[in-house]
């Protein structure tokens, strides 16, 4: 299941009248959307909602059937039990098919940055960029974790040359396996021209 698909049932299923529509599917052998919202006592189109997100889903399938020339859908149940399973591992850094360790980066020129340091001086804490111009213009802050703050204490300067970012982690004396949240903020200020890559 995805996170949009597992978003839509999660909203669906916080429904005060989700358990008791999903009484219903089990009890009727099929039902219309009028029928239920009248039996839950719920607005049409509320009910609709539910039996549409539940068909998008794949839980319940809809036919159209005619009265009086008149087509309607009803809908019936189609599983016994409903399984939520999220594949975390999809959601890490794999937005290079390369090793990413290899992107060679550097502070991009301009950038309009500011770079805010812990106590100690040895790395930073904190970054803020302003995004858009004159009036419009929204500061955009972003607290970093220390092996983070350590590997963008060590960013090359704008007029420095490109360095790996693997390189970067060993000046910066970050750990290997810190390799996943060092990616997630290069990537996040590469959207935000804050890092510049080869």
């Amino acid at each position: 299941m995805t996170f949009k698909e597992a978003a839509i049932l999660g909203s669906f299923i916080a429904k005060d009248y989700a358990e008791d529509f999903f009484k219903l599917l089990v009890n009727y052998r099929s039902i219309s959307s009028s029928e239920a919202a009248s039996r839950l006592n719920l607005h049409i189109k509320t009910a609709q909602d539910f039996l549409e997100a539940m068909t998008d889903l794949g839980i319940l399938e809809k036919e159209e059937v005619y009265e009086r020339k008149r087509p309607y859908y009803r809908y019936t149940l189609i599983v016994n039990s409903i399984h939520m399973e999220l594949e975390l591992e999809t959601l890490g850094s794999n937005k290079d098919p390369d090793d990413q360790s290899l992107i060679r980066i550097r502070e991009h020129k301009n950038a309009g940055v500011n770079f805010y340091t812990a106590r100690n001086n040895q790395y930073f804490s904190s970054v803020a960029v302003w995004i858009g111009k004159g009036r419009e213009r929204t500061e955009r802050k972003i607290n970093l974790t220390k092996p983070q703050g350590k590997f963008l204490f060590h960013l090359p300067f704008p007029t420095a040359y490109f360095e790996s970012v693997n390189s970067i982690m060993k000046k910066a004396d970050v750990e290997d396996n810190d390799m996943s949240e060092i990616l997630d903020i290069v990537y996040a200020l590469i959207e935000l021209r804050v890092i510049e890559r080869e």
